[in-house]
């Protein structure tokens, strides 16, 4: 024989919830930067398909082409990037033929990297998108606003 339990007989572990309540993890500065990075990051990944760009590759050439010559050791630091990780993406996007090593001017040891003609073209339009991208991603922040976001994310991680 089936009984039905009235919500006084039943146990609290079969409570339900009408409407989320969110307001603790609102109130984490890493919850939010990280729902606005997933929201960042889903459309960057959608448009980078095109260059087959993932975003650490993009930060890589993107530094390559504003730094030109800059070394494997010089992304690492400046991308938090383990050295072993870089050397198969460097080897990867050397085989696309998009960067080139070339000796290091004051380095002996050391070998710059740069990009090649091909690579050059692909971050202009790269760049071009990624430009277009945060620009409709920050499109409900105004100007001043987004400045202010980006100097108090740096205050974070700087």
């Amino acid at each position: 024989m089936t009984r039905l339990r009235t919500a006084a007989a039943m146990p609290k572990s079969a409570s339900s919830v009408e409407k989320v309540d969110t307001s603790y993890l609102e109130s984490l500065l890493g919850y939010n930067a990280r729902r606005a990075a997933l929201a960042v990051i889903e459309v960057f990944l959608q448009r980078m398909a095109q260059y087959d760009l993932r975003p650490v590759d993009f930060s890589v050439l993107s530094l390559v082409t504003h730094n030109p010559g800059i070394t494997s050791r010089q992304l690492c630091t400046t991308l938090g990037i383990l050295p072993p990780n870089l050397v198969g993406m460097i080897n990867a996007l050397e085989k696309r033929e998009l960067i080139e090593r070339r000796p290091h001017p004051r380095d002996g040891r050391a070998m710059g990297i740069h990009l090649t003609p091909s690579g050059e073209k692909l971050m202009r339009d790269a760049e071009r998108t990624a430009a277009e991208l945060e620009a409709e991603v920050a499109s409900r922040l105004t100007a001043a606003e987004g400045r202010i976001l980006i100097r108090l994310l740096k205050k974070v991680y700087l």
